[in-house]
């Protein structure tokens, strides 16, 4: 197996491990597939379970594929992520309670990054937000944590709100890449793509389909969402329209060289959105569960801060796990997430250290199988566009 493969494989493992799903105790019942499963494994795409799902890792290699997004375009399978609809009079009021960001600056055909936290001010989940109209919402969360932020949502929602869990209607599909939009002009003609963090419901070819102008790949890029019985004909039509299938390891080398974070790695129900650098996303002159925790940590300072860190010399591809040092052999922290950067040349990875400690330029070690690799604390994101 290619050395960056094994690497990225071995990532997969331990994304789950993290979210606690251990492959060796999956059986085939545990494991969803989304409906393009047998679309994917006819594509040659190499399958592995990731977040208790049956996904594609990789089509033509993980660095052809990234490339490609990088370069051109390329379509990512993300019917495994959850959406919601929430709508009834006082939705907006009830949302802001629940969320970091502030649903009042949103305006019709708009959405926002946006965090749900516990009454600790830790992570449940990151999300995008989408205001179709007044007091109705399209949520899109992260797969591995549907029924977790359904569940929470529920548990807190008041008479006459409306919540609806969409995610078994929708296939959806990441079209990612510089080339995107003439992808879509030969997929819709006509239609104009929505501006960044817009959306935009209409139809097309006869379906009722939903585009999302974002992505999680640091290019430019729309989440294009249809009816699930028609997934294998969107899909097939994306493809031939000019973008080409990639995989989870493609997409995770793309998020990481932007810092994007990682549910389940990067963030967690332990650390605030202050210490994962997120407070562009959270409104501290609004209520909302967890927002006394924050308040306190802007007030007092915040314990930790996850950073980014660059490899500056030469050694195995960093792993989620691996222990951040100073040169002096002070343990700092662990690795959230690593990966061999395709477009660098170099191992990348961010990780929870002292905030006092992480600062841009500071020197650190990575410890890759009790051997040193010399790394520095550097500006996010890793790849400068």
């Amino acid at each position: 197996m290619h050395y960056f493969l094994r690497c990225m494989w071995v990532y997969v493992l331990d994304a789950n491990a993290e979210r606690g799903y251990n492959s060796r105790r999956m059986n085939a019942e545990s494991i969803k597939s989304t409906p393009l499963c047998d679309k994917h494994v006819a594509l040659g795409a190499r399958m592995v379970p990731f977040a208790g799902w049956n996904m594609p890792v990789q089509y033509t290699g993980i660095i052809d594929e990234h490339n490609t997004v990088r370069s051109a375009c390329g379509v990512f399978d993300i019917s495994h992520m959850g959406q919601f609809l929430v709508s009834g009079e006082g939705a907006t009021e009830w949302l802001n309670t629940m969320f970091t960001n502030n649903l009042n600056k949103l305006v019709d055909g708009m959405g926002q990054y946006s965090i749900m936290l516990n009454e600790k001010g830790g992570v449940i989940d990151d999300l995008i937000i989408y205001q179709i109209g007044k007091d109705n919402f399209f949520v899109v969360v992260n797969a591995s944590m549907i029924d977790e932020d359904y569940a929470w949502l529920t548990a807190h929602k008041p008479e006459g709100i409306s919540l609806v869990n969409k995610s078994a209607d929708y296939v959806g599909l990441a079209v990612q890449g510089p080339t995107c939009e003439e992808v879509f002009a030969k997929l819709c003609p006509g239609v104009e793509l929505p501006v960044r963090n817009g959306i935009l419901m209409f139809e097309c070819d006869g379906d009722a389909v939903v585009v999302c102008r974002t992505g999680y790949t640091g290019e430019n890029g729309y989440e294009f969402f249809c009816p699930a019985a028609q997934g294998v004909k969107w899909f097939e039509k994306v493809m031939d329209c000019g973008a080409k299938p990639c995989g989870l390891g493609a997409r995770d080398s793309l998020r990481l060289e932007m810092c994007y974070s990682l549910n389940g790695s990067d963030l967690s129900p332990e650390k605030t959105p202050l210490e994962a650098g997120l407070s562009w996303c959270c409104d501290l002159t609004k209520e909302f569960i967890g927002v006394d925790v924050l308040r306190a940590q802007k007030a007092e300072g915040r314990p930790t801060a996850l950073v980014a860190i660059e490899y500056t010399g030469k050694g195995a591809p960093p792993r989620h796990g691996y222990e951040v040092q100073l040169p002096d052999g002070t343990p700092l922290g662990e690795l959230c997430s690593g990966v061999l950067s395709p477009s660098l040349g170099k191992g990348i990875g961010m990780a929870y250290v002292p905030a006092a400690l992480g600062k841009v330029g500071t020197e650190v070690n990575v410890m890759v199988r009790n051997k040193a690799v010399p790394a520095i604390i550097v500006k996010k994101p890793f790849l400068k566009k």
